[in-house]
């Protein structure tokens, strides 16, 4: 085991280089924001969903569009309104009159890369629509049924800030999502750092850093990082404390846990801890790397009750609580 480790670890060093030069690269127009563009490319290296919020104006649309161009990604925007149609998403049949026959146009999902802009403003049908695609990668056009190109990715924000005419995400479209990112305000630094860079219409170009394939490559060798046994129990117990919170000892949780995380939450804390190994050159997962992602995979997943709304506390305290009480191996 030592020596397939070792092996492991120089395969995943020589992999991971692009992360570095990718960051350096998206650097150049976006100011800060670490914490979204590690998500990014977690969700990459994942196939995992990514859901971004925050408010208009922090660069959520800027650094999808650079991470595609930084690896000659296909990348389409699609501003999700009120009067938007699945067929506007997915694409229809069109009638030939010269053949009398149907054919498929395909939409703007068939893409790698989806800004999904402002997702919460679309209605129940259009987010059916996209659930498919997240979930099966593919979409059905009259009787047939494409599959997406791969790597297929959904990247999504909204504003939770605006409420009206917005169609809140159901429970089933959140947990598609492997990510729920909350995008932060820059720092007094990083503002100074956006004012003397971007006022000016003279911008950047983004240089590609890796190619599809090679991007297709990291993703397998990602999925070899070793996870420990210890470290699994640690992931599940995690998981069964949003579920069980008194057998886990957290009885203080009880009035305000409603619904606690699916199964889904458990592989995705497992593979996004890998990624998160992966983007720091290691070939095993720690408890620091479950840690790091934990509130990113479970926020948008913990439904908590009306209790726990008149007592101020949010998803990201519970998930604090838990944190805390479990053991670390």
């Amino acid at each position: 085991m030592d020596f397939n480790l070792m092996a492991l670890n120089e395969s995943i060093k020589k992999e991971s280089q692009f992360v570095d030069r990718m960051l350096k690269e998206v650097s150049k127009v976006v100011v800060g924001q670490r914490e979204m563009l590690e998500g990014i490319i977690m969700g990459l290296l994942t196939g995992g969903h990514v859901l971004l919020e925050g408010v208009p104006g922090l660069a959520k649309t800027l650094t999808i569009a650079s991470v595609s161009k930084a690896i000659s990604l296909g990348f389409q925007r699609v501003q999700f309104t009120p009067d938007l149609l699945p067929t506007d998403l997915i694409g229809t049949m069109i009638f030939n009159p010269k053949t009398g026959e149907f054919t498929a146009k395909q939409g703007p999902i068939f893409t790698n890369i989806v800004l999904a802009d402002e997702i919460n403003r679309a209605p129940a049908k259009v987010q059916s629509a996209l659930l498919e695609a997240m979930a099966e990668k593919q979409v059905t056009i009259g009787d047939t049924t494409y599959a997406l190109e791969k790597p297929f990715l959904v990247l999504a924000t909204q504003n939770p800030l605006e409420q009206e005419g917005t169609y809140p995400l159901p429970e089933a479209q959140m947990d598609r999502f492997m990510f729920k990112i909350n995008v932060e305000y820059p720092k007094r630094a990083e503002e100074m750092e956006i004012l003397n860079r971007m006022a000016t219409d003279k911008q950047p170009s983004i240089e590609t850093v890796i190619s599809k394939e090679d991007l297709m490559r990291a993703k397998e060798t990602a999925d070899m990082i070793y996870v420990d046994e210890k470290i699994k129990n640690y992931i599940v117990e995690i998981v069964m404390s949003t579920r069980e919170p008194k057998e886990h000892g957290l009885s203080q949780l009880i009035p305000l846990i409603q619904v606690g995380v699916s199964p889904r939450a458990t592989i995705s804390l497992t593979r996004a801890a890998k990624a998160h190994a992966f983007i720091r050159s290691r070939g095993y997962v720690t408890a620091d790397d479950v840690k790091a992602i934990a509130y990113h995979v479970l926020r948008h997943r913990l439904i908590l009750t009306y209790e726990a709304e008149a007592e101020n506390m949010n998803t990201d305290g519970v998930i604090k609580e838990i944190l805390n009480h479990v053991e670390v191996p």
